[in-house]
């Protein structure tokens, strides 16, 4: 099963509470406050790894629960702060806040008699545990994507061991030791520990490839993908054969590789979602190239440059920058009998517009069609595979 987006929970851990005690040794039988703090809680920390290709971890384990603080104890003792939890996630997550996160506050616990009272001095500066919004290198500014509204995006995670803070622990409370003063000896409070963040966030995946595979169902991308890659999807004779993205690796004989991602099929209106056109067409925003595959026999009744203006239409409304990537049109099923007298008129209605003819199911033209392929990932810039629409 294919998981490109999916909604959790996260919360981390909770601070431990300080201790109230009081040192009691041999000949020192009033040795002062000696409570200890309480540990810090654990975070939730979100990993990229390049190993993984969807989101169905998440999918069977969506809330994520960060350890939490021991609290403080006796003799000075600090407790044991609460482990993080690394969750690996896909390079390409984009990570959406849904909720508003609460405003950290004191928890107060009336059960436990070493509570901190509201007249004690406020927490101390944190300092055990790093600000995640300035170590964070996967924290971006607030901006607009191409789709629907998702809430408030936090995180866009692109490389490989990139980490983000996504709930920070709570930090421990202070033992009564550190409240005692000259005019207060023998303090009977400590602070209790800080409730850790927590929220519900959208985990999206948008695929990280050189080049993305645009076309209508059933126009040969996922055989053109098998016969450039090692790849194995299904292919059968009929539409929307390939209902989720699949990812295929172009190999050279100097060791170089291309990473192509094979997209579902669109049809028309799929800017507005018909067809699961945003569940498709969010996956081709990072690649570098556009491959626009056409049915030059066109077998389902359509015409090939017809195809060709739509798909350009439903790119265009979806997010005027893809027309701004560099693109290959490639006609396939050339081996059709119709297929070389649709090529010259398609070549006649659309001008300036090269356009390389193959036949994916033969394999004739693949090796000229990878050369191309290289030379135009080559020639595009390397940060349009991590590019976001600014606001307007």
């Amino acid at each position: 099963m294919f998981v490109d987006e999916v909604k959790i929970y996260a919360r981390a851990g909770h601070g431990g509470r300080g201790c109230v005690a009081f040192r009691r040794e041999k000949f020192r039988p009033k040795g002062g406050p000696d409570g200890g703090d309480g540990g810090d809680g654990g975070s939730v920390i979100l990993r990229a790894d390049h190993d993984l290709n969807n989101l169905i971890a998440q999918y069977y384990q969506p809330r994520l629960i960060a350890e939490d603080g021991e609290h403080g104890l006796g003799k000075g003792m600090k407790g044991r702060s609460g482990r993080d939890l690394i969750v690996r996630v896909p390079c390409g997550t984009l990570v959406w806040r849904l909720s508003p996160p609460p405003q950290r506050s004191t928890r107060e616990e009336p059960d436990q008699p070493n509570r901190l009272p509201t007249t004690v001095r406020p927490l101390l500066p944190y300092a055990g545990r790093p600000d995640p919004e300035r170590t964070a290198a996967a924290l971006v500014e607030k901006v607009q994507v191409p789709g629907p509204v998702r809430g408030e995006l936090v995180a866009d995670l692109t490389e490989h061991g990139q980490e983000f803070v996504l709930c920070r622990g709570g930090r421990g409370g202070l033992g009564n030791k550190h409240f005692a003063t000259p005019s207060q000896q023998a303090p009977r409070f400590a602070q209790p520990g800080e409730p850790g963040e927590e929220g519900e966030f959208l985990l999206e995946l948008r695929m990280i490839a050189d080049v993305g595979l645009v076309g209508y169902p059933n126009a040969g991308k996922s055989t053109l993908l098998t016969a450039i890659s090692r790849a194995r999807p299904k292919i059968a004779p009929y539409p929307f054969t390939t209902l989720h993205p699949q990812i295929g690796i172009v190999e050279y004989p100097d060791y170089k590789r291309l990473v192509v991602c094979d997209v579902p099929g669109l049809i028309e209106g799929a800017h507005r979602n018909v067809g699961l056109g945003h569940a498709f067409l969010r996956h081709i925003e990072r690649c570098k190239v556009l491959l626009i595959l056409l049915d030059m026999a066109g077998t389902d009744g359509r015409q090939p440059w017809d195809d060709y203006h739509h798909l350009l239409e439903e790119l265009e409304l979806y997010d005027p920058a893809l027309l701004e990537r560099p693109r290959l049109v490639v006609a396939n099923k050339m081996d059709e009998p119709t297929a070389e007298l649709n090529l010259r008129r398609f070549k006649r209605r659309v001008p300036h517009t090269p356009v390389l003819a193959i036949s994916a199911g033969l394999g004739e033209g693949i090796e000229r069609l990878k050369k191309v392929m290289r030379q135009a990932v080559e020639a595009a810039s390397p940060a349009s595979s991590t590019w976001i629409r600014p606001p307007r």
